[in-house]
């Protein structure tokens, strides 16, 4: 791959530069399984330029999904589902700025979301320093299965800056900030929260605050290297309303070999802690207004490296197709929880029981043509 596609790859990652996304169809397979979920399926991207000022593009996503997790297997039955998501999105370029909007549209039997985006870019001292702002507003529906009374719903807004900057010919840096605030029914209909009995443990439903804001900050960066290569590098901090903080950062290193091959090295680490009202074992029912026992609110931190392999072929044999590519990428991931216990286990005193901690593994083959 030539190093000026390699240099457009990371620049687009970085920002939405004054320059429409070139035409091209993708055709996604992918699969997660781990912690005892398997998620997989297709996903078909299309987009097209009209007169060089209007880029029009429409996806189509599926997700099938096996569950048989942790949480799962202690409060309820292993279940399949599958949820299929649609969206459809316009840019527009005026000058040096891009306009965007979008809008999708995700269905499951019992959560529908609807996401409206707008976002713009604009490109200053020559072309060296862009600024990007975004908006995104959803509503989503929440139901229960086997519960025809239940119904709830969910408001999201989200916020977005970003700029970026040139900052040598092999150089490229880039700050964004992100603000999201929720407001509904924010927690699982199915998940519940365990408490001492003089017995062992018992259960009730979980509950969340209807609200939560929260924000985060990334900084990013790009570095081309002499021998055709890039090196990638990126640090994100999260924090919420709900007591929540993590930070992640990670690498990628692309390496062309060859005309038409390309390989790709990433490692990434996640550490976050708990919600203020998370608790692994409630000492008694009711021991508080707001209640959480979901994995993902604990304490806990996760690594993943993940390779992947880029061929590209069929370039210029045809006036209707420019060229076509396929991408196969492996990442494998580890969690390890800090105060969320395997309750799997039995025969120990409650709150005993071995902290929880899964590998997983997530698969994707991308079959890419430019026309």
């Amino acid at each position: 791959m030539q190093l000026k596609a390699l240099f457009l790859i990371f620049l687009s990652g970085l920002s939405a530069a004054a320059v429409l996304p070139e035409d091209r169809a993708d055709l996604l397979y992918h699969r997660y399984e781990g912690g005892g979920m398997t998620i997989q399926g297709p996903s078909v991207l299309v987009r097209k330029s009209v007169k060089e000022k209007v880029s029009v593009s429409a996806n189509y996503y599926v997700d099938k999904v096996s569950a048989a997790s942790i949480d799962v297997l202690t409060s309820a039955s292993p279940y399949e589902e599958e949820r299929k998501q649609k969206s459809v999105g316009v840019g527009l370029l005026s000058g040096k700025a891009i306009y965007s909007f979008g809008y999708t549209a995700s269905d499951e039997s019992d959560y529908s979301a609807r996401t409206y985006s707008f976002g713009a870019s604009q490109d200053f001292f020559g072309d060296l320093t862009t600024v990007s702002f975004g908006y995104a507003q959803g509503d989503d529906d929440v139901s229960r299965s086997g519960d025809p009374f239940f119904s709830e719903e969910a408001k999201r807004r989200h916020f977005r800056f970003g700029l970026t900057q040139v900052l040598t010919k092999t150089w490229l840096a880039a700050l964004s900030h992100e603000a999201i605030t929720d407001e509904g029914f924010l927690n699982n209909p199915y998940r519940s929260v365990r408490y001492e009995t003089g017995t062992g443990y018992s259960f009730q439903a979980e509950n969340y605050p209807n609200t939560r804001t929260s924000e985060a900050t990334a900084l990013r960066s790009s570095h081309y290297l002499p021998w055709r290569a890039a090196l990638h590098a990126e640090y994100r901090r999260f924090e919420d309303s709900w007591g929540i903080e993590s930070s992640d950062w990670g690498f990628r290193f692309v390496q062309p070999v060859g005309k038409h091959w390309e390989a790709e090295l990433r490692y990434r680490e996640y550490e976050q802690t708990a919600a203020d009202f998370y608790s692994d074992l409630f000492p008694f029912q009711d021991a508080q207004n707001f209640l959480a026992r979901d994995k993902e609110l604990s304490t806990f931190d996760s690594t993943s490296l993940g390779v992947a392999l880029s061929w590209e072929f069929y370039r210029n044999r045809s006036r209707f197709l420019e060229r076509m590519a396929i991408r196969v990428s492996v990442d494998d991931y580890r969690f390890d929880y800090k105060d969320f216990r395997d309750i799997r286990v039995t025969g120990v005193p409650p709150g005993a029981e071995p902290l929880y901690s899964f590998d997983a593994q997530v698969t994707q083959v991308l079959l890419s043509a430019w026309y």
